[in-house]
């Protein structure tokens, strides 16, 4: 059985033209996505994936419809295989039921892979290149030393609290006790105690 699936884009509130292609196509049922947007889940998609069942071809217009994304869009395409399930994009003029659209779709993963290989390198390349020049990476830590040698002294006063001095810095007590750390503080025994309070 033919099942299409249509999905509105940012640019086109419309699915008309490509029902029109699916049912031209053949398809006997089309699940339709209404709600564009990356990050945004789904559900006719969902459910459309659910109801395929082997000897089943999933027919889209344009290959962007199905995935968001190149890693995406081989992934749903690879669990489809898994389930003997092909897959056909009208525009595209692929269809993984012919050995063609196989091989174009092996071509898409190792693309994908290429792709996720080429991220990691940069960005491994470019932890190093600000490591190079001193930076470190992550958050800005919310106290500076300064902050934590304030923070130790006031400490030393009996009357204040680590609860005191957290609310004071406008950060919570883990990063109060983080801080401290990092920076060497505290020094005194009686403030090491009195930080569990």
């Amino acid at each position: 059985m033919k099942i299409g699936y249509a999905r509105v884009s940012s640019q086109d509130q419309n699915t008309g033209l490509q029902i029109d292609a699916l049912e031209r196509d053949g398809c006997e049922r089309i699940y339709e996505e209404k709600v564009p947007g990356a990050g945004i889940a789904r559900p006719e998609l969902d459910i459309c994936l659910q109801m395929l069942r082997a000897g089943d071809v999933l027919v889209v217009w344009k290959l962007d419809r199905l995935g968001r994304s190149l890693k995406d869009l081989v992934g749903i395409v690879a669990d489809l295989e898994h389930r003997n399930i092909a897959f056909r994009s009208i525009s595209e003029n692929i269809d993984t039921g012919s050995a063609g659209g196989k091989l174009v779709f092996h071509l898409f993963g190792a693309l994908a892979e290429f792709e996720r290989s080429l991220i990691r390198e940069r960005t491994m390349a470019g932890l190093a290149a600000a490591r190079a020049r001193g930076r470190k990476g992550g958050r800005t830590p919310k106290m500076d030393a300064s902050d934590a040698k304030k923070a130790a002294a006031m400490l030393t006063d009996p009357e204040i609290t680590k609860t005191n001095v957290a609310a004071h810095f406008n950060v919570t007590r883990a990063t109060l006790d983080a801080a401290l750390k990092r920076h060497g503080f505290p020094m005194n025994p009686a403030i090491v105690n009195r930080l569990e309070n």
